[in-house]
């Protein structure tokens, strides 16, 4: 849950349309976009994707354990507070489904505008389904588990 304190405004927001510009541009020239090396990753035959994914997994624990450490805030001077996740077995259920859509389909939620941006129109497809999926699970979460 977000538990951000101060409202943003329509101009703030300017800095998330560029920073996902910036972050689209990098997925491209990347090749994280690209359906072949989706594909060659779900087949074991390149070590591309596998390189990207980690060392963003290790950016990530680096950055979350500085953040905690020296408690770093926001920019209009809130604290960031990172609450402890809890497991449960949805959680392999979801992330199964994940893997097998994102195998099927060659994209995931963070590089489908940067795909269409692209010029690869069928992801279009894609987009609606990950909306309508996540309509479905906003319309169906109180009756699954937890």
């Amino acid at each position: 849950m977000n538990q951000q304190e101060k409202p943003e405004n329509i101009l703030s927001n300017i800095k998330y349309l560029i920073v996902g510009v910036l972050f689209g541009i990098v997925f491209v020239k990347a090749e994280i976009v690209s359906w072949f090396r989706i594909q060659e990753m779900f087949r074991f035959d390149s070590f591309h994707m596998y390189g990207v994914i980690g060392s963003a997994v290790f950016v990530g624990l680096i950055s979350v354990q500085l953040i905690k450490r020296f408690k770093v805030s926001t920019m209009d001077g809130e604290t960031v507070s990172i609450p402890d996740k809890t497991f449960n077995k949805g959680q392999i259920y979801g992330g199964l489904l994940f893997g097998i859509g994102w195998a099927i389909t060659g994209a995931c939620p963070g590089p489908l505008f940067a795909q269409i941006g692209s010029g690869f129109l069928a992801i279009i497809v894609t987009l609606l389904s990950a909306i309508a999926g996540t309509w479905t699970y906003g319309l169906l979460r109180s009756r699954l588990p937890h």
